[in-house]
């Protein structure tokens, strides 16, 4: 420190607060939003605090200055035992028996019939070009509008009156399906079992308790400071319950598995760590880059495609188009 000029001082100072909020951060798979809510809003900023400090080791390290050593020691630890900020490399095989998922929060389809791309004039062109044989669906809302070509499907909307809700559409014949109709809340997990050939495959949609952060709306940052970060420690309370009542429901089943679906957190967040015990994540296993699924300037993953340990992931793809606040994500899938 006595070498740095004073504005070199600051930079340490503010380098040293936010290399412990990221080695904290390190420790939210083990503490649950029920305990401690406020620390739960951490998991949200680990992409943003990893972007710094790797900025900060680069200033250092140009400067050739030991303090590098500080972001570096950090960045490391989260390298070896917190989840992939960024894969360097993938898996693109595929076989002809894969089974091809595809999770999508469409934001009730509200940008679906704009056209964002030369070559496909809607969102339904889009998943229709992809051809999923599986499609989970956050955010659904019935429509005439909706184009979507398969022989089965379970939509499970709020109420019975209601339009808004969740769905599975599958290529493979649907045995039985379900809900598990949280109260008090427009959030569910639902869940299908599809028979391929002499396999039973349980798939689980799951959409858990939403965070109403809108930060591309207009009147986003308006809100109260104080009033948003309760809502927001209150939506994670809420997303811890219903960890805990997933888990209950899953452990019911033995068989062959896939659970998808928009988490609202990340890969560094307590719910993620609970959900994918003893499961495979597709992205870890065959994706590649950042796998951004939220439509925000720093790279989000929110959305998840997971499997039972002995399923074999040959491929995962993040897509960029635009037709939600949330991108698709889409696997191949086999065992």
């Amino acid at each position: 420190m006595k070498n740095l000029s004073f504005l070199d001082k600051i930079f340490y100072l503010l380098n040293s607060l936010l290399a412990t909020l990221l080695l904290l951060s390190y420790l939210l798979p083990f503490i649950s939003p029920s305990t401690i809510p406020f620390f739960a809003v951490l998991s949200l900023f680990v992409p943003v605090l990893i972007i710094i400090n790797l900025g900060f080791f680069i200033y250092w390290l140009i400067k050739l200055k030991k303090q590098a050593f500080l972001s570096a020691f950090v960045l490391i630890i989260g390298w070896c035992f917190s989840s992939p900020f960024y894969k360097i490399s993938s898996k693109s095989s595929s076989l002809n028996t894969d089974l091809k998922v595809m999770s999508y929060n469409v934001k009730a389809f509200d940008l679906f019939t704009n056209k964002k791309d030369s070559t496909l004039n809607t969102g339904f062109d889009f998943i229709a070009s992809k051809n999923p044989d599986v499609l989970v669906i956050q955010e659904y809302y019935q429509s005439t509008k909706i184009h979507l070509s398969y022989p089965y499907k379970f939509v499970k909307t709020k109420n019975k009156k209601g339009k808004f809700g969740m769905a599975i559409y599958s290529k493979y014949k649907i045995i039985n399906s379900g809900s598990l109709d949280f109260k008090d809340t427009s959030n569910n997990i639902i869940y299908i079992d599809i028979v391929k050939k002499k396999d039973t495959i349980r798939v689980y949609n799951l959409h858990l308790e939403s965070l109403r952060i809108k930060p591309n709306e207009e009147n986003f940052g308006q809100e109260n400071s104080e009033k948003l970060l309760i809502r927001v420690t209150n939506s994670f309370e809420k997303q811890a319950e219903q960890t805990n009542q997933f888990l209950a429901h899953e452990q019911q089943w033995k068989g062959k598995k896939i659970i998808c679906g928009d988490f609202n957190n990340t890969g560094y967040s307590w719910v993620y760590d609970q959900i994918t015990k003893n499961k495979k994540d597709a992205f870890i296993e065959a994706g590649k880059g950042f796998g951004k699924t939220f439509n925000y300037w720093f790279p989000m993953r929110i959305d998840f495609i997971l499997t039972d340990e002995n399923a074999i992931i040959n491929q995962f793809k993040s897509f960029s188009e635009q037709y939600s606040d949330h991108f698709p994500i889409q696997a191949k899938i086999n065992w």
